[in-house]
């Protein structure tokens, strides 16, 4: 889950790490009272969950309280990347004297954290990497033994920081560590966290929560912005499905991550293209397969869907039952496999569903199941 950044400002201006003062704003005269609270010089950050929002119009300065208003009279409901921008946070105007980089984040290569610091920042830490290799330190640390002083001196020198804001970015560094392991995120970033006459200040933050951490942390769980989600994958949130919605035209249902994503990869090699990612999770009931198959048929990019079910948890013949009332009155191509436990059941049930449905079609193999559902998203 990732949080919105003034949500992730709120996190950590509580941990001490300092920000400029702004309020969320969710309408034109909410900006006008902030505006003239801070002063009148503002900065307007839409608050989207995509990046890269300055870039696209959706970050924009104003130096005077009439100024305010008619931004954000252009910036409510304008289209973001594909969001529409409902709310704004509005940010008193701070002097920045230099802009860097400060964050951590999952390396599942090393199965740690990866600790990032750059005396650069303002722009995608990928773009640091390219544009100033020299200024960019990483290290691995282990979450056992957390950030070490050794580790962060060593960040200090390698990416060519100033010793005059060493004393701070290292206080920065172990609150976000701190940070990241006690909401159990995936990522926490400040860019840029910029120099100005008072001090180091976090202008922009990131925070990203681990989805299967969220049931220890309910407090996190009510920031949730469903409005920011694409539609069927609040549905699926909903529901209790692992929904990810794709711009192809096969659709995927598959029990287990790992299946689901070997599924998608066979497509692709069929030289086909997945409309979803779906995962239906292990012990599916009738119930939780029916949902599945139609969140995946409320897509009307769908031509065709192959179901990919291995039965270990999962009972071959409550998928099929669930099968067989999802699918009573569908006409869209339906490829499904079956194997593991109660295999042969499923399969009967199957086999009888599909007696008077040409558009039915049951494989031994998820290769066969592949080829034939990207041929059938060929025809259709």
């Amino acid at each position: 889950m990732r949080l919105h950044e003034y949500q992730a400002k709120q996190i950590f201006s509580k941990h001490g790490i300092r920000v400029a003062r702004g309020e969320l704003a969710t309408s034109v005269e909410d900006v006008r009272g902030i505006a003239e609270e801070l002063g009148g010089k503002v900065v307007l950050k839409s608050q989207v969950l995509v990046g890269g929002r300055g870039k696209a119009g959706g970050i924009k300065k104003a130096y005077s309280v009439e100024e305010a208003v008619e931004k954000a009279k252009e910036m409510f409901g304008s289209v973001l990347k594909g969001h529409i921008v409902e709310k704004i946070y509005v940010e008193e105007m701070i002097e920045v004297q230099r802009e860097m980089y400060a964050g951590l984040t999952i390396d599942r290569a090393n199965k740690g954290i990866a600790a990032i610091l750059s005396s650069v920042g303002g722009m995608d830490i990928e773009e640091i990497a390219v544009k100033h290799p020299e200024k960019i330190a990483r290290i691995a640390v282990n979450p056992k033994w957390g950030l070490w002083d050794y580790q962060i001196r060593e960040l200090l020198l390698n990416s060519q920081m100033p010793r005059e804001y060493w004393k701070e970015v290292a206080s920065i560094l172990k609150t976000l560590y701190r940070i990241m392991v006690h909401y159990e995120a995936e990522l926490v970033e400040i860019n840029p966290l910029v120099v100005t006459p008072d001090g180091l200040v976090a202008a922009d933050a990131r925070l990203n929560i681990d989805d299967s951490a969220l049931f220890r942390h309910r407090d996190l769980e009510k920031l949730r912005d469903y409005t920011e989600a694409d539609q069927m994958e609040r549905i699926a949130m909903e529901k209790g499905l692992n929904y990810v919605k794709l711009d192809g035209n096969v659709g995927v249902l598959a029990n287990g991550a790992g299946m689901a994503m070997a599924t998608m990869d066979l497509i692709y090699i069929y030289g086909g293209k997945p409309a979803n990612f779906l995962d239906i999770g292990g012990g599916a009931s009738a119930e939780v397969v029916r949902e599945a198959i139609n969140l995946i048929l409320s897509d009307k990019n769908v031509k065709v869907v192959f179901i990919n079910i291995f039965g270990g948890i999962t009972r071959c013949d409550e998928v099929a039952k669930g099968l067989k009332e999802a699918l009573a009155d569908v006409s869209t191509p339906v490829v499904v496999r079956l194997a593991g436990t109660n295999e042969e059941e499923g399969r009967k049930i199957m086999d009888e569903f599909a007696k008077d449905r040409p558009n039915f079609h049951i494989v031994e193999t998820m290769e066969e199941g592949a080829e034939k559902a990207v041929k059938l998203a060929e025809e259709v």
